[in-house]
């Protein structure tokens, strides 16, 4: 039906910076919120950033002046430039579409911060 496929992720060191994608396919009609989650060991799965069909963001307070997320309508992809990693935002990184009021997640991709 429909596929989220992300990218971007693996090992960088604390101050760098790293760009997640994620595109979708599949039985596409209408795509309305896109956004990521992080989920690190032993810790539940919490949002980083929501960008709305109308462009509007919302961050959580750990990312915000650091993370940017993005979406290209036109390819139906959603990112999220990371810049100035620290260690705990090490983690698998989740993309989630919302289509038809149907939530779709992404596989997952895993961030490394070294220090």
């Amino acid at each position: 039906q429909v596929q989220l496929v992300e990218s971007g992720g693996g090992l960088v060191q604390a101050g760098g910076s790293l760009r997640l994608s994620c595109a979708a396919s599949g039985s596409i009609f209408s795509i309305g919120s896109m956004g990521w989650y992080r989920q690190a060991p032993g810790k539940p799965r919490d949002l980083v950033a929501v960008i709305t069909s109308d462009g509007s963001t919302n961050y959580a307070d750990p990312v915000k002046g650091r993370f940017t997320i993005s979406r290209d309508n036109a390819k139906n992809t959603v990112y999220l430039q990371m810049n100035s990693l620290k260690s705990e935002d090490a983690a698998v990184y989740y993309c989630n579409v919302v289509i038809l009021f149907e939530d779709y997640w992404g596989q997952g991709t895993q961030v490394t911060v070294s220090s």
